[in-house]
């Protein structure tokens, strides 16, 4: 689909200037395509179940400047009610928004009034993490065995479990990623982090290593790869981690790599590990984002409460 210049041009600047991952930049572009649609159908009586089809590649910017705060509630409203979408995703869709007009008066001088400025964002519910207890881990790790490549498969479970990494920052790990015990990981914004292996991680891998396939692409080496030779995707992963716990004694409902991670970081929590040194592994740029795994089970709750030295008043 060709896309208007100011559009393409947006694009760009995210990943070269910004240093946004493709992925982002991916999901920017289908927001910003979404939204150009939906102001092409109001603005030509266009009926909003046929917005796939509306062609977006003579969009100008006179129509962005007329763009108001109005009608960008007016699409989220959209985006909840005739699409369905969560208050996370549509906390996603203002942060693109905002991006973008932000991009277009700041750095491109294109327009004159942001309006975009003054939009909120909705509330995203807290929630706690899902993640596996310790008995649960060791059921989903022993259930490895019974699957093909078990030693590779280990491997990144184990990497997974003990260094909480992410499922992105897993699939882009090349053999020159690692340096001794010390794994450097490629975070998001391409920010590069030092993680330690531990005993359990140099155990799965040498295993591993005794039996990887060579590598058949071009460019860097893959740390992982699959039986064909290739780099694995995100979603090679996922379906992985979802037959190792289909197969395992204790299953957890929807488990994914990011539970996994959700599970390392709990765990490291509560085993003393303190919230700066874990914002450091798990690669956070805010330690508001890594307090999340900070919660503690209503259970420990209720035993801090009965221990209380007041009780006893």
């Amino acid at each position: 689909m060709k896309l208007p210049k100011f559009l393409r041009d947006f694009l760009i600047y995210l990943t070269t200037i910004t240093g946004k991952s493709q992925r982002t930049r991916k999901e920017y572009e289908y927001d910003l395509i979404l939204f150009m649609r939906f102001l092409k159908a109001i603005e030509e009586d266009i009926s909003l179940d046929r917005l796939h089809t509306i062609d977006i590649s003579e969009f100008t910017i006179d129509q962005i400047k007329e763009v108001s705060l109005e009608d960008l509630y007016l699409f989220m409203e959209y985006c909840e009610v005739q699409r369905g979408n969560s208050s996370a995703a549509r906390a996603r869709k203002v942060a693109t928004l905002k991006a973008f007009f932000k991009y277009l008066k700041g750095k491109r001088r294109l327009i004159d009034e942001n309006p975009a400025e003054h939009l909120e964002t909705p509330k995203i519910g807290r929630r706690q993490p899902i993640y596996l207890n310790y008995n649960e881990a060791k059921d989903f790790i022993g259930a490895i065995q019974t699957q093909s490549y078990s030693a590779r498969d280990e491997c990144m479970m184990v990497f997974f479990l003990n260094l909480g990494i992410r499922v992105s920052e897993l699939c882009s790990l090349n053999t020159d990623s690692i340096n001794g015990r010390m794994l450097t990981v490629i975070g998001k914004g391409n920010k590069e982090r030092h993680v330690y292996l531990n005993d359990a991680c140099m155990n799965a891998l040498e295993k591993y290593l005794e039996e990887r396939h060579a590598y058949k692409g071009e460019g860097k080496e893959p740390l992982f790869t699959s039986q064909k030779g290739t780099r694995f995707a995100r979603q090679s992963i996922a379906r992985i981690v979802k037959v190792i716990n289909t197969n395992s004694p204790s299953p957890k409902e929807k488990l994914t790599p990011h539970k996994l991670r959700h599970t390392s970081a709990t765990m490291m929590y509560k085993s003393g590990a303190d919230i700066r040194t874990l914002q450091h592994i798990l690669g956070h740029s805010s330690v508001a984002t890594t307090q999340i795994y900070t919660h503690i089970e209503d259970e420990q709750i209720q035993e801090v409460l009965k221990n209380n030295p007041f009780n006893n008043l």
